[in-house]
Formats: structure tokens, C-alpha cells, sequence
């Protein structure tokens, strides 16, 4: 079966939002998502069900902050930040992914 446009490999929205705050500052959701879409190059499209129930869950395990302001079309829009936390996870995440990643190219490369 062929796989969708916006499946995101389990684990790594987490990463995915992290490194977007980090490079980004704060943003609100519909941000995070269409810079995470324009850094694919459209290769992920990230829809609500996906993003707002991981923002809620980095934000409860403390690497994200939030609070509330007014988007560039004059809208009310939850910001998003990222904390010391999450700039720590975001470490051990890179960290972790790049071991994976090697590991599956190791796989990949074997006859």
C-alpha cells in the first residue's frame, strides 16, 4: 500500500517541531507546519490531527512553552517555544536519529 505525503516516521514530530523552534523561535502551529512543509519541499504535510496533539504532548513533558498573541493576519494564535527542556531533548533527539538513520543506511548497504 502506498504510503501518504504526510505520514511522519513515528518519533520524529517530535524532532520535527523541536528543530523548527530552535532554528525559527517562537511560532504558532499553522507556522510550525508550513515551515516544516517548505524545509521538505513539500515531501510532509503535516495536518491538525497530527501537529496539535504533538505540541500538546512536547508542551506537557516540558519542552515546549505556549502562550497567547496575535498572528500576522490579526488573529488570536497560541505561540509556541522552545524551553531549556526541549533544547536539551532536542540534543538527544539529533543525537538518537542520526545513530538510527546510520544504523538503517548500514542495513541498506549490506548485499
Amino acid at each position: 500500500m502506498p504510503t501518504s505525503k504526510s505520514e511522519v516516521l513515528q518519533g520524529t514530530l517530535d524532532l520535527l517541531v523541536l528543530k523548527t523552534l530552535d532554528s525559527m523561535g517562537p511560532m504558532h502551529g499553522f507556522g510550525i507546519a508550513l515551515r516544516i512543509q517548505q524545509v521538505s519541499e513539500d515531501l510532509l504535510q503535516l495536518n491538525q490531527g497530527t501537529l496539535y496533539p504533538g505540541l500538546l504532548r512536547l508542551e506537557q513533558r516540558g519542552w515546549i512553552a505556549s502562550k497567547w498573541g496575535v498572528s500576522e493576519n490579526n488573529r488570536r494564535a497560541k505561540y509556541y517555544s522552545l524551553t531549556r527542556a526541549g533544547r536539551r531533548q532536542l540534543g538527544e533527539e539529533a543525537e538518537s536519529w542520526a545513530r538510527m538513520s546510520s544504523m538503517i543506511n548500514r542495513l541498506l548497504e549490506t548485499t
